[in-house]
C-alpha cells in the first residue's frame, strides 16, 4: 500500500467533516501516515496525529448552542471580536502534546503572515499556538504572535494544504474540502440565519462592549438584509473559493473528497453530528477511487 497523507481543509464548523472522513477511511483500511491540516483541519489533524481523534469527536457531538458560549471570549480590541483563549482551553482539554515533534505522526500546519502575506508551514515548536494561528479567522479570532511573526488563518493563502501534505512523504494524497459548493450561492437570506443569534445573541450582548452591541442585531431582526457577521462569514468564503481554484489547479490532490456544506456558517459548530456524516458520505462514494490510488 502507497504511503497516505492527508490534507484537510479550512471551513469552519464545516471542518468537522474531517472527523467522518477519516473515520470512514478507517474502515475501508487506509491508514494515512501523516497530515497536513490549515484551521479547522489544523484542530483535526492534529487530534488525529496525537491519537486523540476519540476524544475530539466526543467534545464536537457535545457542543449545543448554550455550551458553545464558554468558548467564547468577546473583545472588540486586541485584532478580533474573540480573543481565542476559549479555543485554547478545548485545546488543552483535548490533553495534547506539547510541541509538534512529540507528536505520533508526522503533522503540519499552515498560517499566513500578516506582515508579508505569506503562507507558513509550522512543523515544529510548540502545538497549541501552532494550531491556534492557523484557526485565526480574520477579524473573528484575534492573531498570534509566533517565532516574530503575527499569524492568521492559513485558508487566506493555501485552504487546501494539498503541497505540505506531499512535503510530508505522501505518495497519495487524500484532500477533504468542506467548502464544497457545486453551483450553490454563498448566501441566501432565508436560508443563512444569523450567526450570532444562533449561539444566543442575547447573551452576547451582555459580553460585548457597548461599542460592539449597538452594530449587531436584535435576535429577532428580519433575515432580509446580510448582517454585520454574515458579511464577514460570507467574505472569507468567496476569497477562500478564489484561493481554492487556483492551488488544486496548480497542485491537485490525487483524491479530492468535497462535502456540501453550504447551509454551515463558521460558526455552527454544535451541528458536528451532520457535519460528520457528511464526511462519512463523501469518503464513501469515493470508496473506488481511494481504493485505486491507494492500492
Amino acid at each position: 500500500m502507497k504511503r497516505v497523507a492527508l490534507a484537510l481543509g479550512s471551513g469552519g464548523a464545516r471542518g468537522w467533516c474531517h472527523i467522518g472522513a477519516i473515520r470512514a477511511l478507517e474502515e475501508q483500511g487506509v491508514s494515512p501516515m501523516a497530515v497536513a491540516g490549515c484551521s479547522i483541519g489544523a484542530l483535526v489533524g492534529a487530534a488525529w496525529a496525537a491519537g486523540r481523534l476519540d476524544a475530539l469527536e466526543e467534545t464536537a457531538r457535545a457542543l449545543t448552542q448554550t455550551g458553545l458560549l464558554r468558548y467564547l471570549d468577546p473583545r472588540l480590541e486586541q485584532g478580533g471580536v474573540l480573543r481565542g483563549q476559549g479555543v485554547e482551553m478545548l485545546f488543552h482539554a483535548l490533553d495534547l502534546p506539547e510541541r509538534i515533534e512529540d507528536l505520533p505522526r508526522p503533522f503540519v500546519t499552515v498560517a499566513t503572515d500578516l506582515a508579508s502575506g505569506k503562507e507558513v508551514w509550522l512543523r515544529e515548536g510548540p502545538l497549541i499556538p501552532a494550531v491556534r494561528a492557523s484557526l485565526s479567522i480574520p477579524g473573528m479570532l484575534k492573531p498570534v504572535q509566533l517565532n516574530g511573526q503575527w499569524l492568521i488563518d492559513g485558508g487566506i493563502v493555501n485552504p487546501l494544504p494539498v503541497s505540505a501534505a506531499r512535503a510530508l512523504g505522501g505518495e497519495v494524497v487524500i484532500a477533504v474540502n468542506p467548502n464544497g459548493r457545486g453551483g450553490k450561492a454563498h448566501w441566501e437570506a432565508q436560508k443563512v440565519p444569523s450567526v450570532w443569534q444562533q449561539i444566543g445573541a442575547e447573551k452576547l450582548h451582555e459580553q460585548l462592549p457597548k461599542a460592539l452591541t449597538d452594530i449587531l442585531p436584535d435576535v429577532d431582526e428580519s433575515q432580509s438584509t446580510p448582517r454585520l457577521f454574515d458579511v464577514l462569514d460570507v467574505t472569507i468564503d468567496i476569497l477562500v473559493d478564489y484561493v481554492l481554484a487556483t492551488r488544486k489547479a496548480a497542485d491537485p490532490p490525487d483524491v479530492l473528497l468535497e462535502a456540501d456544506l453550504t447551509h454551515f456558517t463558521t460558526m455552527d459548530l454544535f451541528r458536528a453530528a451532520e457535519a460528520i456524516a457528511e464526511g462519512v458520505r463523501i469518503t464513501e462514494i469515493a470508496q473506488g477511487l481511494i481504493r485505486e490510488h491507494v492500492a
